[in-house]
């Protein structure tokens, strides 16, 4: 039954309503002062007021105002003889019971009043839980969003602590977290001030809990009360707990990934949590465990990362003083080499004349290595030179085959060239080129068997045209407009399928007894591909076991680059 109160003077209207009332076991109360009423409407929160609109020497409108401003849903009738001109009064009640009314008639305007008292309470509760409901989403939302804005493990769980704060207004917060510093931290977010044996209880529980998610299970990290690194945030330090927060309300979850485990948290609050507040703590404990992982790994890249870096400045700096240490003695070497071989130290017998070419030859050898490393180390640092200026490419290709002829002889080797005339210009550094062409014939000269062919091609090809390789198409589909094609065919061992991409890996050398033969770093293919990509040009290969390979480099013709920049200003 609802609450009732009686604003009235009147002894014979008091009587009345007493009666009625209470034969109908109305909670029913009656006030005859306007100086009483706020005590009694504060005090007993009537679900009805019944008005006597008779009452001497009272505001009955300011009346009806403070009721209705005390609780906008709680419903004012209107006692009268039928005669209400003060049109003001419409405004603010909710109903009229007038004195010829019958007893039944006025507890049904009653029973209808506490009604709509009652719906009007059930629509405003759903209100306030919807409106609770999206805040939380809100809040939800954000945190979700700050989550995914960071991968710094104290920032996740700062969001995931203010997220369980905005949401559920909890007391304390004791979360235990692994990935916070390089040691086990427990993170206090409190209301008020701790004391230090209260603490020493909180740690303690912490760790219990803690302990007590695995059972027979091996834990994932040993840590004790004692030692347990503590980060608190009072709120409000002014005021302290006692152990009697332990006897609040509490809700507890691990901070887990399937069998990756990042921590837990347990929170505290002086009232009771509801189903939902669980099932939103839940949520967000749940929503913070992928992020967590996330930063584990990428924390877990930049220390690799780190290494990986002063691993490679140690490979540049080792590979740079060994090849610089190796080539400041083979310059006297190479000296007293030709001062022998020139006859300045007298006449050599056939033995010593042998075994000088052979010196000459070990040599040379070492100075390409020790070049090739080099060069290598300069490309990785992108401290490599290029001249890059207008130019031909008949010079090159003349150039190196002109360096090559007496080599190709001495290994009875037939070395030729079929050029299309008339190319056109290309913007290059010629240096570079000779480099590029200097190291596919040399590789073309070691593979290649006695009475042979080697032949260096040139020819303009329109990018349309060029039929792409499959190991190479991802390479080719940049290309567009017209492209001058050096080749440089042999009639060696050639390659197995599967090795053809392997030719091009650094230090990579295929497996085969001419190759330990011959030797070298495996460098080789690798820094012409550099030298190629730093033209805006393309390289591939053809092979085929026991037949022979052909190696193909391309650079863009002309200074117009297909994207209507200049090549000299893309590489520039």
């Amino acid at each position: 039954m609802g609450k009732i109160l009686l604003f009235s003077e009147s002894e014979e209207t008091k009587n009345k309503f007493d009666k009625l009332l209470a034969e109908k076991y109305f909670n029913y109360f009656v006030c005859a002062s306007q100086y009483e009423l706020p005590d009694l409407i504060e005090k007993e929160r009537p679900d009805i007021y019944i008005i006597d609109a008779k009452i001497s020497d009272c505001d009955i409108k300011q009346i009806i105002k403070d009721i209705k401003n005390s609780n906008e849903n709680t419903q004012v009738l209107l006692y009268s003889d039928g005669k209400v001109e003060d049109n003001e009064l419409f405004i603010n009640i909710n109903g009229y019971i007038f004195k010829d009314f019958s007893d039944n008639m006025i507890l049904c305007a009653i029973n209808s009043a506490l009604k709509t008292k009652s719906r009007f309470d059930k629509l405003v509760l759903r209100n306030t839980d919807m409106a609770e409901s999206l805040y939380r989403l809100n809040v939800l939302y954000n945190t979700s969003s700050q989550f995914a804005g960071t991968l710094d493990t104290k920032k996740l769980l700062t969001y995931m602590i203010e997220g369980l704060d905005k949401s559920l207004s909890f007391d304390l917060a004791c979360t235990i977290s692994f990935g916070f510093e390089n040691e086990p931290v427990l993170i206090v977010d409190s209301l008020y001030d701790i004391s230090e044996e209260l603490m020493n209880a909180i740690k303690l529980r912490a760790v219990l809990n803690y302990k007590g998610l695995f059972e027979s299970k091996k834990i994932p990290f040993e840590i004790d009360d004692r030692n347990l690194k503590i980060v608190k945030n009072i709120k409000n330090p002014h005021e302290k707990f006692s152990f009697a927060v332990f006897q609040y309300d509490n809700i507890f979850a691990p901070i887990d990934l399937g069998d990756q485990f990042f921590g837990c948290i347990e929170i505290f609050k002086n009232k009771a949590f509801t189903s939902d507040d669980a099932a939103y703590f839940q949520t967000i404990v749940r929503q913070v465990s992928l992020p967590l992982k996330s930063a584990g790994l990428y924390k877990e890249i930049i220390q690799k990362n780190i290494k990986l870096e002063r691993l490679e400045s140690l490979k540049s700096n080792f590979t740079s003083i060994v090849s610089h240490e190796l080539r400041t003695p083979l310059t006297p070497l190479n000296n007293a080499l030709s001062i022998l071989s020139n006859g300045m130290c007298g006449d050599l017998n056939e033995n010593g004349i042998k075994f000088l070419n052979m010196a000459k030859r070990n040599v040379k050898n070492l100075t390409s290595i020790i070049n090739d490393l080099l060069d290598f180390n300069k490309i990785e640092a992108g401290k490599m030179v290029f001249k890059y200026k207008p130019m031909n490419i008949h010079s090159v290709i003349e150039n190196v085959k002109n360096n090559f002829d007496s080599v190709a002889k001495e290994h009875k080797i037939i070395l030729s060239a079929d050029e299309q005339l008339n190319l056109p210009e290309i913007f290059a550094d010629s240096q570079r080129l000779e480099q590029i062409l200097t190291n596919l014939i040399s590789n073309a000269i070691k593979f290649t068997p006695e009475n042979k062919h080697i032949v260096i091609k040139s020819e303009l090809k329109n990018a349309k045209d060029i039929k792409p390789c499959k190991y190479f198409e991802e390479d080719m589909k940049t290309m567009e407009g017209n492209y001058v094609i050096v080749s440089v065919s042999d009639e060696g061992i050639g390659m197995k399928d599967e090795n053809i991409l392997k030719a091009f890996e650094m230090f990579s050398q295929i497996e085969n007894p001419l190759t330990r033969k011959v030797g070298g770093t495996g460098l080789g293919l690798t820094i012409v591909k550099q030298l190629v990509k730093a033209h805006k040009g393309v390289i591939w290969c053809t092979s085929e076991e026991n037949k022979g390979s052909t190696f193909y480099f391309a650079i863009p013709a002309g200074y117009e680059h297909a994207e209507g920049k200049t090549v000299q200003k893309e590489l520039i």
